[in-house]
């Protein structure tokens, strides 16, 4: 190591150029930085149908926020969550593989500590992360409490340097957790979530680019939004009017999301990526999934497809709409090359791809079909045909002539059928492989994952359950459970 005495010896008169030469420097260095890699902004919803936004044609929903978004920025037509539900999605957005891969079987089930994360790879790469709303990585189960400050899988485990976080699913008036400490929030909880976003944004953003998660808990049963939110929906059933009514708040908070960027300064150069984690819910009608078969739950493409937008000023120079099949396992290995971060960033295998090309505008294809893995069930989507492996059996779809996949071509096309059937038997190999946790360093899976169970359960927070009996969002669930405990 090189050491320098003779600064050290100097009189403070003579150090001084030199010290404002090395402000000079870093500040020159952090501003530069600051400027040529993009902010970027993840918001997921939870539970929001491919064709729950007024630009979808939806009859009831007016989602002006997200009209103006969409207007101006990238616009997938072929958007899918990384699985049919919660947990599973998440763990596709943080690694860029498939959520068997990572451990994360179902909803409720812990990311393995193992897995190499976005927002491990961009704090490494001088980025400022946070994570702020649903978790749902920790193996906890039930409606969203606070995420404690000694959970070995809270955010913080994972990247973030900063989080204010629910385990699951939360709603209006929320109780989160700031880096562990509990805090009760009024008013819609996506505007919480936002507001509290743009926080940490705006204290960091001056002089640090910023890596910021927004997950909702909305539109996630159960619902409960505003008598004002509510109001233009008073024709339809009551489960309908706060359902709508929090997809109507989600709006507005992106609206404010949008607004408070370009206030900062910044909007141009905010990558925002936005999208649902799974598909919609059954019950509120065919223009949930915009006519797709299926919902939520279901390997159709009601329960994958998903709204998927991307706005980048700075990149995206105009609106357009693309039918290019992408999904929430090509987040990572795009930002990667976005922001240029080294091929040891990322775990292999990886199963999404950079589509910067489908930002910038150019017509390509998939490298290799977007898979899933969910349930014990599979799917392999090429730009035209759908693979669908479920009890015992595939099926194929058209996705081009037959989108609501009425028409099951497994006799009729078998040459297509054979060859997808061959490569989805291969990826599944490989899949199990990194199950049994070959992809690690250690060749297997480490012995500290957390189980899958309720968060009433855990030692953790048997000291506030007498606190939550006390709260609407939290009561009548643990009721609910001790009476089916007693019936067991």
């Amino acid at each position: 190591m090189y050491h320098f005495p003779d600064l050290l010896t100097r009189p403070m008169k003579a150090l001084f150029p030199v010290l404002v030469l090395v402000l000079v420097l870093a500040l020159t260095l952090s501003l530069s930085y600051s400027a040529d890699t993009p902010h970027i902004v993840l918001v997921m919803a939870d539970d929001q149908g491919w064709g729950q936004m007024s630009y979808m044609g939806h009859p009831d929903l007016k989602t002006p926020n997200f009209d103006e978004m969409a207007a101006c920025s990238l616009r997938f037509d072929r958007f899918y969550a990384g699985a049919s539900n919660c947990s599973p999605s998440r763990a596709t957005v943080l690694t860029g593989r498939s959520n068997d891969r990572t451990g994360v079987y179902n909803h409720g089930f812990p990311l393995r500590l193992q897995e190499k994360t976005i927002a491990e790879a961009l704090q490494e790469a001088g980025y400022a992360t946070a994570h702020f709303g649903k978790w749902h990585l920790n193996g906890l189960r039930g409606p969203g409490v606070p995420v404690l400050g000694e959970d070995t899988h809270s955010p913080g485990a994972f990247g973030f340097d900063h989080w204010l976080t629910a385990t699951n699913y939360f709603d209006m008036d929320p109780l989160l957790g700031r880096m562990g400490e509990f805090e009760d929030f009024k008013g819609d909880s996506s505007e919480v979530a936002v507001a509290e976003a743009l926080k940490f944004i705006g204290e960091k953003a001056a002089t640090q680019s910023t890596f910021t998660v927004i997950w909702y808990g909305s539109p996630h049963d159960p619902m409960v939004a505003s008598d004002e939110d509510r109001a233009p929906f008073a024709h339809l059933p009551e489960q309908t009017q706060h359902q709508y009514g929090e997809i109507l708040a989600m709006d507005r908070s992106i609206g404010t999301l949008r607004k408070t960027l370009r206030e900062l300064g910044i909007a141009d150069n905010t990558l925002i990526w936005y999208c649902s984690d799974n598909g919609g819910l059954n019950g509120y009608g065919p223009d949930t999934m915009g006519g797709l078969r299926g919902a939520k739950n279901t390997m159709y493409e009601g329960g994958l497809r998903v709204p998927g937008i991307i706005e980048w000023p700075a990149r995206i120079t105009e609106g357009r709409v693309t039918d290019f099949p992408a999904g929430t396992v090509d987040i990572f290995p795009t930002i990667a090359e976005i922001v240029g971060l080294p091929d040891e960033a990322r775990l292999q295998p990886q199963d999404g791809q950079s589509i910067l090309d489908v930002i910038d505008g150019q017509d390509i294809e998939r490298a290799a079909p977007l898979p899933f893995r969910h349930d014990k069930r599979g799917v392999l989507i090429e730009k035209q045909y759908k693979l669908l492996s479920q009890n015992g059996a595939f099926e194929l779809y058209d996705l081009i002539e037959d989108p609501a996949e009425t028409t099951n071509l497994i006799e009729t096309k078998p040459d297509i059928a054979k060859r997808m059937i061959a490569t989805w038997t291969d990826w599944n190999t490989s899949v199990e492989t990194s199950d049994a946790g070959k992809d690690y360093p250690e060749g297997i899976v480490a012995p500290n994952q957390p189980e899958r169970r309720f968060w009433y359960e855990d030692e953790g927070y048997k000291e506030y359950l007498d606190q939550f009996k006390t709260r609407p969002d939290y009561s009548d669930w643990l009721e609910k459970q001790q009476k089916k405990s007693k019936q067991g």
